[in-house]
């Protein structure tokens, strides 16, 4: 008889997205160029520079968490390759400390859809709502409520259905907050270089499309699928082609913006959107999951091990 071996696609894409994740939250924790900006972006003294400061500190203990979340999902990778397997209800605990600093490193975000609302309303226009302060406030409190609800179904005894029905449905929140920013991030970005971006440059064109109705349709669908599938009462059942197809899709979402730099990327395509996307997205990591959906989307049947 032969040998089971114990590696596998889906196991090496598990391990590389940990690394990647560990890695991103740890050089965006010790870069430390943000320290200060409040002082020459909102003048000291200013309710400017008191927004940003707060928001600056938050988002940093946010950032905190979210670098404990990355060091127990590589910690506990690397544990369960060493030994060969976890226990059930080992691996349940480590990804309950990873939803729950993942969900408080969100919550970080909270102020800056808050602030600006509060303190400086009249300085808060339609368009600033809809790209900034509730994108923001969409991802600060959905986000954490649907990974604190999935924690809790991870509770050691509680049935699969649960963490099914909750992973379904966080997969759909986040799906939907990153299309909701980085939506408004192309609002700003064509309101300040115009539609002659997006003509001028078929690159742009397709990144603004596949963000603005690509992600949006990918939302729509994990919607009917997590819909459809809700009722699911084991992992064995669940159809994880299906589940593999919406992550490669997604992860291929970061890749292929990543990538238009990358080969296309010169000093004129430069924008908002750019300077976002590979400046200040904390969430760049996610290229790498594919990785994980690949392997997924190629399963050969619902009870093959992995």
């Amino acid at each position: 008889m032969a040998e089971h071996k114990f590696f596998s696609p889906l196991k090496i894409g598990l391990l590389i997205v940990a690394v990647s994740y560990f890695l991103f939250t740890f050089h965006g924790m010790f870069t430390l160029s943000w320290i200060g900006e409040w002082e020459y972006l909102g003048g000291g003294g200013s309710t400017f520079s008191t927004i940003i400061f707060v928001e600056d500190i938050s988002a940093t203990i946010g950032l905190i968490f979210r670098l404990v979340a990355s060091v127990a999902a590589f910690a506990g990778v690397i544990l369960y390759f060493v030994k060969k397997g976890l226990p059930e209800m080992t691996t349940r605990k480590i990804l309950r400390v990873v939803l729950v600093a993942e969900g408080i490193y969100w919550i970080g975000l909270l102020p800056s859809g808050v602030l600006p609302v509060v303190l400086l309303p009249n300085f808060v226009t339609f368009n600033s709502l809809l790209t900034n302060e509730l994108p923001l406030l969409v991802a600060s409190i959905g986000i954490p409520i649907v990974l604190f609800k999935l924690a809790s179904e991870l509770k050691p005894g509680k049935p699969e259905k649960g963490v099914i029905k909750w992973g379904l449905l966080a997969g759909v929140v986040f799906i939907f907050s990153f299309w909701f920013t980085n939506s408004g991030l192309w609002m700003i970005t064509i309101g300040s270089k115009g539609v002659g971006y997006l003509t001028s440059y078929p690159e742009n064109l397709f990144s603004f499309d596949v963000t603005r109705i690509g992600v949006f349709g990918l939302t729509v669908f994990a919607a009917y699928f997590a819909k459809r599938s809700i009722g699911t009462e084991t992992l064995e059942k669940l159809d994880l082609k299906t589940v593999g197809a919406i992550i490669t899709a997604f992860g291929l979402f970061f890749l292929w913006n990543y990538l238009t730099w990358i080969f296309f990327g010169r000093d004129e395509t430069w924008s908002t959107w750019y300077a976002w996307f590979l400046g200040h997205n904390m969430d760049l990591w996610l290229l790498s999951i594919p990785l994980v959906g690949l392997p997924l989307l190629f399963k050969q049947n619902s009870t093959q091990k992995t």
